[in-house]
């Protein structure tokens, strides 16, 4: 407090917030633009075939019972079979799915996916990922710095403003931090699965919800860029202690717990 650099923990807390919450706000607000520029995704405005009028009029149907905006529906191109869900809010949202689960799959498949997808935007799983994520940003943020002030103050003893002790422990208790925190939003990426799982039962039928997840079950869903796996149907498969990094739940899990709504 004598030199005048001492930490100002009201003022490193707004920094903080405004920093862990712009990136994700960001994101969110230009999620659908990113999922149709990276996966190619083609927004069906006027059906061109019976495949695309079935699609659309399955999502309007299932919108209207889970008391939705009626989303936007695409078709993308991939082997793949999986399918996604973005947007800002429930009556902003783009439902899409892969060539390759149209092909792949029954129609009873098909439409439980779908119900799937328009549960995560009535869940409004979007933003509540994108503050869970938000919150944990600020907090990472704020403690990695106050753990570099301490370190700089009590352990280094330096009093003559923030010296390299400061920025070098903050940048490695910011990497720690964050990948604590990832686990954090990881888990309940895997809970809003199971509630998506869970809608997608009220509005199909968990029948059709087990009988398309077993299908998945017996394919690769890996597909989707990178950045775009925790909003597919399926993630990729994890094991041991990389289970705690995976978006989604493992298949087998999900189908329990459809059974257990029986």
């Amino acid at each position: 407090m004598q030199s005048g650099v001492d930490l100002n923990i009201n003022g490193l807390l707004v920094i903080s917030a405004v920093v862990g919450f712009t990136g994700s706000f960001i994101s969110l607000a230009i999620s659908k633009w990113m999922a149709k520029r990276s996966t190619g995704a083609q927004v069906i405005e006027t059906p061109s075939n019976d495949t695309e009028r079935w699609l659309v009029e399955v999502v309007t149907r299932q919108a209207e019972q889970a008391d939705i905006g009626m989303p936007e529906v695409a078709i993308y191109q991939s082997d793949t079979p999986n399918a996604f869900a973005t947007g800002m809010s429930k009556n902003n949202a783009l439902v899409a799915v892969s060539t390759g689960l149209m092909q792949s799959m029954t129609k009873d498949e098909v439409e439980a996916v779908l119900a799937h997808e328009v549960s995560h935007v009535a869940n409004g799983d979007m933003i509540t990922m994108t503050l869970i994520q938000g919150v944990l940003n600020t907090f990472v943020f704020f403690l990695s710095r106050v753990i570099g002030h301490i370190v700089d103050r009590v352990i280094l003893k330096n009093n003559r403003g923030h010296g390299i002790g400061y920025f070098v422990t903050s940048m490695i208790a910011q990497v720690v931090l964050s990948i604590l925190a990832s686990t954090i939003v990881m888990w309940f990426s895997r809970k809003r699965e199971f509630r998506a799982d869970a809608g997608a039962a009220k509005l199909v039928g968990p029948s059709k919800m087990i009988a398309a997840l077993q299908r998945l079950d017996s394919g690769n869903t890996e597909a989707l860029p990178e950045q775009m796996q925790a909003v597919g149907i399926a993630g990729g498969k994890k094991s041991g202690f990389r289970q705690l990094f995976a978006t989604h739940p493992s298949l087998e899990d999900r189908i329990t717990a459809l059974r257990g709504l029986g």
